[in-house]
């Protein structure tokens, strides 16, 4: 018997949108919003920020020689910037989500779609940015929280080059219709109901990019780069199977998308790290010229302390630990990885490629 249920509508969201953060991807994203014809407010940490966003339309600091959408209005008041918004993307460090997380909770509107584009783990806690989100918004504004990840330069996103994501929310209603408001021709949004799976592999990618980088730093060749992203694959997918993730969203645009892309790409800040390392460069030399943050450096000791928490076997992510707060050497981490005891790539013991254990430690 078939039942009279109509399919529910996606709710109506207002043509606007508030980005906190105005880094390369906020300001990335502030770029693709304006350019769909949204209304676009960017808080910006410092005001000189905000100022040459308005009236030179740059953001020299993250984004140089690129021209912005005169339509994105930047201020560095929080306040002003979350007034009114139904739509928040939050594009801030992973290391200071908490903090933005409680100064914002008093400037959401009730009902607010609350969307996590910032990519990392937490160090004490191990907890996804939606996880601290969920820790820090009342429940009582009955806000939506959701995150936003996959292969996506800053840079290409703000040229206009085309771009695919995937969309995490648990309301699938409000996944279409932030769908519909952000995509365009050259940035396709995927939606999915699985936020541990799209968050981790956002978050995991990044300690794996460093040790391709260290790979090709030593010239080992395609070979051994196309061996590490696979096992790097499987490492995260044992992670994030163990936290209760669907293992088929680290097989896409969220995992083995942004791996590929964060390993490889010549603009990825964790694979320059690596190819630095690689290279001979000491870590302190490295972190002393850089401007942006490589998320990889901090997530490397937060994904280690997971895989100890939930007892999962990383060898690649426990060796990128150990060359960047054990001052191991890197050639030596890339011996021991491959001189590790032969086993079974399907290894019958763990039931499967995404089974847990730390016989390796």
């Amino acid at each position: 018997m078939k039942g009279n249920h109509q399919p529910m509508e996606a709710p109506k969201i207002p043509p606007r949108v508030a980005i906190v953060g105005a880094g390369s991807w906020g300001t990335a994203l502030a770029a693709h919003c304006a350019r769909q014809g949204l209304s676009v407010t960017i808080w910006a940490r410092k005001p000189e920020v905000a100022e040459q966003i308005n009236n030179e339309h740059e953001n020299r600091a993250f984004l140089p020689d690129l021209k912005l959408p005169g339509a994105i209005h930047a201020v560095s008041d929080l306040k002003t910037a979350l007034e009114g918004q139904a739509v928040v993307l939050v594009v801030v460090p992973s290391h200071v989500m908490r903090e933005m997380a409680g100064k914002m909770a008093p400037h959401l509107v009730s009902g607010a779609a609350v969307i996590s584009a910032s990519k990392g783990i937490e160090d004490e806690t191990s907890a996804s940015m939606v996880q601290i989100l969920e820790d820090e918004l009342p429940s009582s504004l009955g806000i939506s929280i959701g995150a936003i990840s996959g292969p996506s330069f800053a840079r290409e996103v703000a040229e206009g080059l085309p771009t695919a994501v995937t969309l995490a929310l648990r309301s699938h209603p409000l996944a279409q219709s932030l769908q519909v408001m952000l995509s365009s021709p050259t940035f396709r949004i995927y939606t999915s109901p699985d936020l541990i799976g799209v968050e981790l592999g956002g978050a995991l990618k990044n300690v794996y990019a460093i040790a391709t980088g260290i790979c090709d730093g030593f010239r080992l060749g395609f070979n051994a780069r196309a061996a590490m992203l696979t096992r790097a694959l499987g490492e995260m997918t044992r992670m994030a199977v163990a936290m209760g993730a669907n293992p088929m969203t680290l097989t896409g645009l969220s995992g083995m998308g942004d791996l590929i892309l964060t390993a490889t790409g010549e603009l990825s800040r964790n694979r320059r790290v690596g190819l630095r390392l690689g290279g001979g460069e000491k870590l302190d030399d490295i972190l002393a010229g850089s401007r942006e943050v490589a998320e990889g450096i901090r997530n490397a000791r937060s994904v280690r302390n997971m895989a100890l928490r939930y007892n999962v076997d990383m060898p690649m992510a426990r060796e990128v630990y150990r060359v960047l707060y054990e001052n191991k050497e890197p050639r030596q981490g890339m011996v021991d990885l491959l001189t590790r005891k032969l086993k079974d790539e399907l290894d019958p013991r763990y039931q499967g490629p995404y089974a847990v254990s730390m016989d390796d430690e």
